[in-house]
């Protein structure tokens, strides 16, 4: 099978790694891909967003299977574009197409969904440019901290939650007034603060049948602490230690079966992942948002928990088999460490030499995946604000964290940077 995966990076080297071990496998192309996904499958210089040129590869290379590994070309259309080109009747896409892709395109859509179905989230009200005096005058009505959300992408920058009335009103200003995020802010979310502990449930649908993945738990923030400004994500963990039988049950009951249910409901045809980001509030999961695809830094610890073939899990979703495949997971533990460039997630600078990637251990304990890399002249260099995830696989938190940190402890460039605490905040709570 020759599949081509869109995305450059550290979930899409984790997914390439899976996959390049599928005894299923002819030939694996990423598209643009980074200096990690380069060793084990072939570059493509193709940009995901420009579905044409997507759609000449696949002709031109005989591509079997199109897996879509970020949420910008999924809530763009990319998979009704080839349901509907009719070019490619035997082409098997993983990704839901754009009604699905809502649930991360639009917060609005994503509430609306979950109030119609009775799946818990937090209260909230919707507002749209225009509106600035009502979006105001609603933050009368709840207690801080405020949460204001933009509708649609903003490439992480859509969420502000915080305490000073003044702060939250001249985001509201910037968004619905200023334009400041474009598109994405002409309508807002206001949210009900919901106080607890955040986790992450991933599932893989066909809009009917549905496996459940390994626990996640992504750490945003830039600094020890949980302080400082959000970015793509600093670490995760895998499996997450809270997330007992009790709590999985409830999550499975009241959020992941109504999920799919909904879907199938309001005809919206749904076939690769959903991700829901959950809080734990008292012992009851609610859901934060919806994603619908892997996330990333989460992919690096659930993807190296797998068992089974993953390219054999997406032919099953693509083929109609879901219901009856058996998904393996390994009784381990994964963490990662992001390591990143000087100053993200503001300004960085590009081009530094990465040293020390050859003392990876053995993939049993550790693995390294690179998130913003590329070659120059023969040598491998940061090419973003993320650029390496140090994933330690172990029998126990502490020892993945160990073995992760150690990892990231070996590899260097200038100005690295990395928090010291992932983890730690799960582990004092099972010690």
């Amino acid at each position: 099978m020759n599949v081509l995966l869109l995305g450059s990076g550290g979930r899409e080297h984790a997914m390439a790694w899976k996959l390049s071990q599928s005894s299923l496998l002819s030939k694996l192309y990423v598209a643009p891909g980074n200096a990690g996904t380069e060793q084990i499958a072939t570059n493509v210089s193709l940009n995901p967003m420009d579905f044409s040129a997507v759609d000449r590869y696949i002709r031109r290379n005989s591509i079997n299977m199109l897996i879509v590994g970020p949420e910008a070309p999924l809530v763009a259309g990319i998979v009704d574009y080839f349901e509907e080109s009719n070019k490619h009747k035997d082409l098997v896409v993983i990704g839901p197409p754009k009604a699905g892709a809502l649930l991360e395109g639009s917060k609005d859509f994503a509430k609306a969904f979950m109030a119609r179905h009775n799946i818990p989230t937090a209260d909230y009200q919707t507002f749209k440019s225009g509106e600035l005096k009502q979006a105001k005058a609603h933050l009368d009505k709840i207690n801080p901290p405020y949460v204001i959300k933009a509708d649609g992408l903003a490439a992480g920058k859509g969420v502000i939650i915080t305490e000073d009335r003044q702060e939250a009103e001249s985001t509201l200003e910037d968004m619905l007034e200023n334009s400041s995020l474009g598109e994405a802010g002409t309508k807002v979310v206001i949210e009900q603060f919901m106080d607890g502990i955040e986790v992450s449930s991933f599932v893989v649908t066909d809009g009917t049948a549905y496996k459940i993945l390994p626990s996640a738990k992504d750490y945003k923030r830039a600094y020890d602490g949980d302080t400082g400004p959000n970015t793509g994500g600093m670490g995760a963990i895998s499996p997450v230690p809270f997330v007992d039988a009790e709590f999985h049950e409830k999550t499975l009951n009241q959020i992941i079966i109504p999920t799919i249910k909904g879907l199938r409901k309001d005809n919206i045809p749904f076939n690769g992942f959903v991700f829901i980001g959950l809080i734990k509030v008292g012992s009851d999961p609610y859901v934060v948002e919806y994603n619908c695809r892997l996330g990333d830094p989460e992919s690096e610890v659930i993807l190296p928990l797998l068992k089974s073939d993953l390219l054999h899990l997406f032919d099953s979703l693509g083929s109609g088999l879901l219901s009856e495949y058996d998904l393996q997971i390994e009784e381990k533990t994964a963490a990662t460490v992001m390591l990143t460039s000087g100053g993200y997630p503001g300004d960085y600078s590009k081009g530094k030499q990465i040293k020390g990637l050859e003392n990876t251990p053995k993939e049993t304990e550790g693995l390294v995946f690179h998130a913003g890399t590329t070659t120059s002249r023969g040598k491998v260099v940061t090419a973003g604000g993320r650029v390496l995830a140090c994933t330690g696989i172990g029998n126990g938190l502490e020892q993945a964290l160990e073995r992760s940190y150690k990892l990231a402890e070996s590899i260097s460039f200038s100005d690295k940077q990395y928090r010291m605490d992932i983890g730690q905040d799960v582990l004092v709570k099972v010690v």
